[in-house]
């Protein structure tokens, strides 16, 4: 038995006993994390149902099956214009060449201002960095708020490069993984992500609005 049939079993049991509020998510390879309503394997494939659509994964693709991340506050949601962080934040911004407001938000979505939040992907502190991602761009402490904004930063303006400017990509690249991205030739049709880029950019345009 294959072990993602293995894990789909397991899963599928464990969906069996869970509340239904439970949120289960899909885990796969490229780091991606997927809202899931349902799943099925046929021929080595996998098909994700989720809210408004499906979308077939090859079955190596998947590692887990798992609840939904949910991180602590460490301080009431700051306004627009404040918050946490606002020093480091307005530097890495400057460094970078983006919007302060960006960087704000992304920190809003990524982690609730929890600098010691992680993920059960191991994405860790404010920007949510991947292990690999903080090698990347030489992080010592993932969990210095000035190092993990830095880096997170960089990386924000990396995949804004790599998309000509394109927020709404780069902002789906940070979520789902730019592998997952270039596969799909744009946002990818998975609700996690979509909501996400919806979010941040509405929240943006309501930014600039008020300017």
């Amino acid at each position: 038995m294959s072990r993602a049939r293995v894990i789909i079993l397991i899963a599928g049991a464990a969906a069996l006993t869970a509340p239904a509020a439970r949120a289960d998510y899909a885990v796969l390879r490229s780091g991606a994390r997927i809202h899931i309503t349902g799943y099925e394997e046929s021929n080595g494939r996998i098909t994700l149902n989720f809210q408004g659509g499906s979308a077939q994964i090859d079955a190596n693709d998947l590692v887990s099956v798992e609840p939904e991340d949910q991180f602590q506050s460490v301080a009431q949601a700051p306004p627009p214009e404040t918050g946490p962080f606002d020093d480091l934040i307005h530097a890495a911004a400057l460094k970078n060449g983006l919007d302060e407001k960006l960087i704000r938000h992304v920190i809003a979505e990524e982690s609730n201002f929890n600098p010691r939040a992680v993920s059960r992907k191991r994405a860790q502190g404010l920007m949510q960095l991947l292990p690999e991602t903080a090698a990347r761009y030489a992080v010592a402490d993932v969990f210095d708020p000035a190092q993990n904004i830095e880096a997170g930063a960089r990386y924000l303006k990396d995949l804004l490069v790599r998309y000509s400017g394109n927020l709404t990509l780069a902002l789906a690249a940070y979520n789902a993984g730019p592998d997952v991205v270039d596969h799909y030739a744009g946002i990818p049709p998975f609700p996690e992500t979509q909501k996400y880029v919806s979010r941040i950019t509405a929240s943006l345009a309501q930014d600039n609005a008020k300017n």
